[in-house]
């Protein structure tokens, strides 16, 4: 079975929990602390599996969740990492944020991963938090939670030709006449129902054909397959636009001119992109009565465009050969223009990475870990990774463990950030799902 699109539901595995512990050896009557760490939770991940052609593998599974990091113990004994989770994905798929629809990645290369949900952090045992005055810290960090994320994957063939036009051109009959694909065939309107790859063989050149679905007017609004469909197209190299000498399905007597600006037009329509996309026009059926006076007419018409034509006969193989070896030649010059465009995109790419870096290095001093923001009314709220984390791993119930989350605030310079907001004794200051009461210079530590 065939699947292009679904949803997914990702969620990373929580870290493990510090452990509070202290050493209780005989004659050391005052052992120090010997907490271990918790492990990391695992993170989730996508990879792309070129022996994967469709996505029927989510199907009908569509939560995942990665192992969580075991908590830390006793005479320093870290907890074990969780193990990563990595889903496989046909070649070719494209990932969105199910929210925002925000790409976070296009997987096109047999083997490439993309981190979707990266694991919680095990929290740190007490020996962590032991200082000159503090020798037997009695608290330990809480595990911090997964992440999770809603995503939708869409599958979109990777070739380097595809087929194109009305239903019932013989698209199929080609593709089964110049590859070993066997796709079904038949003398009724969208036989095809799924993109079908070939992998077609010209001497010792070789390139992957798609047979795409036909087409019909209105296609670009979803109309016949559609939108379906036509996010198959957007990845080829170039288009083999084919059209029916025969005059359309069952003695219909289409004119073969309205029919190739009707497809033209939904592939402008669905991406202007399409429309400028390389392609040759392929005379299809060539071997019908009345074909020949439709070739002249479609012929004169394209080149006058300054497109290449062919006439073909999938039945006997008229003109294909002509076809392949012209095909092959223009697909191979389009991938060495791909290949130097890339290359130029990758030295472009580290140049701007070398001076986004630069910049970075020298804000860096100047940027704060967190932001306040004045809500009104005495309430301020406090967003930042580093605060919320802290936030999220501290032990609520253990008094120590709070005071040394407050001199660590302290020290971040956060009384000072909140001062100069405006902030007074008595108001309100959130952090996450937390609110705390403001006061200014308690204990030296502003909370």
């Amino acid at each position: 079975m065939f699947l292009d699109q679904v949803s997914l539901y990702l969620k990373s595995g929580d870290g493990g929990a510090g452990c509070k512990s202290f050493r209780r050896e005989k004659h050391v009557p005052k052992g120090g602390p010997d907490g271990g760490d918790g492990g990391n939770g695992g993170s989730v991940y996508l990879v792309a599996n070129a022996g994967l052609s469709s996505l029927v593998d989510y199907r009908f599974k569509h939560h995942f969740k990665a192992e969580r990091g075991t908590h830390g113990k006793g005479s320093n004994m870290h907890g074990a990492n969780g193990e990563d989770l990595r889903l496989p994905v046909p070649v070719g798929t494209v990932v969105h944020d199910m929210h925002s629809d925000e790409v976070l990645g296009d997987l096109v290369v047999d083997g490439q991963e993309l981190l979707i949900v990266e694991g919680g952090h095990g929290g740190r045992g007490n020996p962590h938090f032991t200082t000159s005055v503090r020798r037997a810290p009695a608290f330990a960090e809480l595990g911090e939670p997964g992440k999770e994320r809603d995503l939708r994957l869409e599958l979109k063939l990777l070739a380097d030709a595809a087929l194109v036009g009305m239903p019932s051109v013989g698209k199929s009959s080609i593709i089964a006449k110049i590859s070993a694909a066997r796709p079904k065939i038949a003398d009724y309107p969208f036989t095809t129902l799924i993109p079908n790859l070939g992998v077609v063989k010209v001497g010792d050149r070789s390139f992957v054909c798609a047979d795409v679905p036909g087409l019909i007017e209105g296609a670009h609004e979803g109309k016949g397959l559609g939108h379906a469909f036509l996010r198959h197209i957007e990845r080829s190299a170039l288009i083999l636009h084919v059209v029916d000498l025969a005059g359309g399905f069952d003695g219909e007597n289409r004119d073969v001119i309205d029919d190739y600006n009707i497809i033209e037009n939904e592939l402008r329509m669905h991406a202007e992109e399409l429309h400028d996309r390389p392609r040759i026009v392929v005379g299809n059926k060539l071997d019908v009565e009345g074909a020949e006076a439709r070739s002249q007419q479609i012929k004169e018409y394209v080149e006058e465009q300054g497109l290449p034509y062919f006439a073909t006969s999938s039945l006997t193989g008229e003109g294909m050969d002509r076809l392949l070896h012209f095909t092959a030649e223009r697909v191979h010059d389009l991938r060495i223009e791909a290949a130097e465009l890339e290359a130029a995109k990758r030295a472009e790419s580290k140049f701007e990475a070398r001076y986004v870096h630069r910049e970075k290095m020298a804000q860096r001093v100047e940027r704060a870990p967190f932001a306040v923001q004045n809500l009104g009314g005495g309430v301020f709220k406090v967003t930042g990774d580093v605060i919320e984390r802290m936030v999220i791993q501290t032990e609520w119930d253990n008094e120590e463990a709070v005071f040394w989350m407050q001199g660590r605030f302290a020290k971040l310079g956060l009384e000072k950030e909140l001062i100069a907001k405006g902030a007074t004794d008595g108001d309100t200051i959130r952090i996450l799902d937390r609110e705390f009461e403001f006061e200014a210079g308690v204990s030296g530590d502003g909370w």
